[in-house]
């Protein structure tokens, strides 16, 4: 189907261009949300004649985007969560907890702006893009930890997993060893 869009969309295109995009992505997405128009003669006459007003919305839009990537850009945020010795949490942090996170440090973002492809499922330090407008990404990072302390550690770029990953090694080969028959002094 082809639309005009009303604002840039991703790899799509920009405010005013005519493109063709799949029929369901225009009737379920773009349509609805007032992204784009059908294009069409008299579809075409309106956003001419509305185009001033539209880039005033998006370049509204882009300076609101700029303003709070000031705030949220380069910050680290603290996730007390709890895990296995292995680092492997007992559950996920995913757009939903990203959002709550920023909510209680006064940002106000939507989960579709949280650009995460899969929830995030272990201890560590992990960057995430927030999508604030096409052309506005702001980068946060987020220290996923199981106490305050450890999140220190973490930060300072110790691996808290180490040890559990050392003695789970040990226990392993111990068992091999005593399935063969021999102690670990033999080694």
């Amino acid at each position: 189907m082809k639309v005009i869009l009303l604002e840039r969309i991703g790899r799509h295109g920009t405010l005013g261009e005519t493109v063709r995009v799949r029929d369901g992505f225009a009737r379920n997405f773009l349509l609805p949300q007032g992204k784009a128009l059908r294009a069409t003669k008299e579809n075409q006459a309106r956003f001419d004649r509305e185009r001033a007003a539209l880039e005033v919305r998006n370049a509204e839009r882009k300076s609101s985007a700029e303003q709070i990537k000031v705030g949220l850009d380069q910050r680290s945020f603290i996730v007390v969560r709890q895990a296995a010795e292995t680092g492997q949490l007992y559950g996920s942090v995913a757009a939903r907890d990203i959002v709550d996170i920023l909510a209680a440090a006064g940002e106000t973002v939507t989960r579709a702006q949280v650009d995460i492809n899969t929830p995030i499922k272990n201890l560590g330090v992990h960057s995430v893009e927030i999508i604030l407008h096409a052309d506005v990404r702001a980068s946060i990072t987020l220290n996923i930890a199981r106490s305050e302390e450890e999140a220190l550690r973490q930060a300072k770029g110790e691996d808290v997993t180490a040890n559990a990953r050392e003695d789970t090694f040990v226990r392993e080969v111990s068992s091999v060893l005593e399935d063969e028959g021999m102690d670990r002094e033999e080694l």
